[in-house]
């Protein structure tokens, strides 16, 4: 862990290391669900890692191009990826072949008009994919702005910038399916406070366990998140 996530500033060693790590929730008991991003996370600094949580086939390929091309480059550094299980035949997750040939990767995925949206959700990973399918089943889908970060660290400032300036005021929520003690929550939480952002939580409760081996109430607490980022 030393060696990847300070090797540049103990050594000046830039490591190109790539590591995928599966995370994700399906109701598949607590040894099947989590890569601690909230450890990645706590050891980002000074831009000694790229942490990310993509939720589109096409965002997979071209970070994983722009990781290639930066290994070229003068600099680099190591690339931490949460790879859920079931995106693998997930049909949300999948691209045109289009995508996948032109354009490149986008830190940060936003569904909805920033002027008719009085609430953003931000999230991160699979639970888009969820939280999109809920917003389209709503007589009100323009009142909901689904945000999200593909990448968690560096967290893309320049790209928020905008959206920050104009929707100032309005709600924010962060929703992701980890336990509050876990996940991305705590480090988005003092990251958008910086940036007079207050976040509201939507997700599981704290816990010890990383997740439950029910399937039944693993369901349950995916409709209670869901329900909670838009009531």
């Amino acid at each position: 862990d030393q060696f990847v996530t300070s090797g540049a500033t103990k050594w000046k060693q830039d490591v190109g290391l790539t590591m995928l790590l599966p995370h994700g929730f399906d109701g598949m008991g607590p040894e099947h669900s989590s890569a601690r991003p909230e450890r990645f996370l706590a050891l980002a600094s000074a831009g000694n890692l790229t942490i990310c949580n993509v939720s589109t086939a096409a965002q997979y390929f071209h970070m994983l191009r722009r990781q290639g091309l930066s290994i070229q480059g003068e600099k680099t550094c190591p690339l931490i990826v949460f790879t859920p299980k079931s995106l693998l035949r997930d049909k949300r997750a999948a691209s045109p072949v289009a995508e996948l040939t032109s354009g490149n990767f986008q830190e940060v995925l936003i569904v909805g008009d920033p002027t008719k949206a009085r609430r953003i959700i931000l999230c991160t990973g699979k639970v888009r994919h969820d939280l999109l399918d809920h917003r389209a089943t709503l007589d009100n889908p323009d009142d909901f702005l689904v945000v999200s970060m593909e990448q968690l660290y560096p967290l893309p400032l320049p790209q928020l910038k905008e959206l920050f300036e104009s929707m100032r005021g309005k709600q924010w929520y962060w929703c992701q399916e980890e336990p509050r003690n876990m996940g991305a929550w705590s480090f988005a939480l003092q990251r958008f406070l910086d940036q007079g952002i207050t976040l509201t939580y939507a997700g599981r409760p704290e816990s010890s366990s990383p997740a439950t081996g029910s399937y039944r109430r693993h369901s349950a607490e995916q409709t209670y998140l869901i329900n909670e980022a838009f009531r």
